[in-house]
């Protein structure tokens, strides 16, 4: 496929139908669905690339096992696309390396397990019924390196893994093409600005906003939309403080272990994680990612370099730790004592909302959108969230009967796993 996203190099356009702030997942994935509805869309990136900030360092992974039917929704609708990707998008050959290998949650304590047991009856009351409930004994016949102290397992194999920068252009690209798309609307298209700041908002009648002022290098333009998309991850916030909105955004560093080449690890394995610490591990690269949530990691401003720290590595690695891997695959107690292989760390934000699930649709400003505050969800949840911002921004869709609307009340919830 030698197709790619159609960047600008000169001044962008005085006007387009739509103007969305931000080029990662989020923003990419709004492009595609917004040009296929026939809109001419302009993208505009603080950065030099595609998805090179927080979408690069995700871990790449998709689960139906959610908590609430409603983000459930918005991955199955996501799945549904990944599966058949280049056909929908008309982007023969393009492979989004989408591997169904799994997701295995560990339990090691009679507490965990109870609430496992609940959350699968959950899950099941909602139409996932193919999640698997395992004994520790059943587990361990399934992967025998799992360590003697998990007592259950809640599993579902049509859960894995995609390459996230793949989805990300290729949503980019597709938007770019948007005539190649077979159900796309005709006249719509997307362009990419990158290394591009918004610094104001333009304002019309009735204070509705009608378009948006970029800084480009020593240059500013003021380009007039009909709608602005903020999609800007953890900068979300700070762009919608130019309007004078305020959005619940808190940008939350986390961060990711890359350890290739490490033959002990099962390449067709599952993502496994622990219940009762966060921590976990994915095939990767002849080795894995591994992760852990940390929920000390205070909130804080957003970044465009965002900083690693070697103790999060240790954390994981070092068996006296009470976060270690080892605590899942004793394993992991081997690497250890035999001197892990070269790793390194790769840090983005999470963009948490107190409920931690998303923003999608009106802001409360007239011709101002949102689509963010994934919370870790972005790569999951970016084709049906994307849908929903495009249908509700065009009047498809409902406003008042979004469950991701902004504005709605919030509870508090404590942070997921992964």
């Amino acid at each position: 496929m030698n197709l790619a996203p159609t960047e600008l190099h000169e001044a962008p356009p005085r006007s387009v139908d739509l103007i969305i702030i931000g080029a990662g997942i989020a923003g990419t994935a709004s492009a595609f669905y917004a040009a296929r509805a026939g809109l001419q869309v302009l993208v505009v990136e603080r950065r030099a690339e595609i998805a090179s900030l927080t979408t690069a360092a995700a871990t790449g992974a998709f689960r139906l096992q959610h908590d609430n039917v409603d983000e459930y929704a918005l991955v199955r609708e996501g799945l549904d696309l990944y599966l058949d990707f280049a056909a929908r998008t008309g982007l023969d050959g393009w492979d989004l390396g989408v591997r169904q290998q799994g997701y295995l949650f560990c339990t090691r304590t009679e507490g965990s397990a109870e609430h496992a047991r609940e959350l699968v009856a959950l899950q099941r009351g909602f139409g996932l019924t193919d999640v698997e409930l395992l004994s520790g004994e059943e587990v361990r016949a399934r992967w025998p390196y799992l360590a003697p102290e998990i007592n259950q397992a809640r599993y579902r194999a049509g859960d894995g893994f995609i390459d996230q920068i793949a989805l990300a252009r290729g949503y980019a690209t597709a938007a770019s093409h948007a005539a190649r798309i077979p159900d796309a609307l005709p006249g719509g298209g997307a362009r990419f600005l990158m290394n591009a700041e918004i610094v104001g908002f333009a304002r019309g009648g009735g204070g509705a906003i009608t378009g948006v002022q970029i800084r480009c290098g020593e240059s500013t333009y003021d380009v007039a939309a009909g709608y602005t998309l903020i999609a800007a991850g953890p900068w979300s916030g700070h762009v919608a403080a130019l309007a004078s909105l305020e959005l619940p955004i808190a940008p939350t560093i986390r961060q990711k272990l890359i350890i290739p080449e490490l033959p002990v690890i099962d390449q067709q394995g599952p993502m496994t994680i622990d219940d009762e610490t966060g921590s976990h591990w994915r095939p990767a690269l002849r080795g894995c990612y591994a992760l852990r949530t940390d929920p000390a990691t205070p909130a804080g401003e957003p970044l465009l370099e965002v900083p690693t720290d070697p103790a999060y590595a240790h954390a994981l690695l070092d068996p006296a730790s009470p976060s270690t891997l080892a605590n899942l695959a004793p394993f992991w107690r081997t690497v250890w004592s035999e001197g892990p292989p070269a790793w390194s760390l790769a840090a983005g934000q999470y963009e948490y909302t107190p409920d931690h699930r998303p923003l999608i649709g009106g802001s409360g400003q007239a011709g101002l959108f949102v689509n963010t505050g994934y919370s870790g969800h972005g790569v999951m949840c970016s084709a049906g969230g994307a849908r929903r911002a495009i249908d509700l921004l065009l009047g498809r869709a409902n406003h008042a009967e979004e469950p991701f609307r902004v504005g709605r009340p919030m509870v508090d919830r404590a942070r997921d796993v992964l």
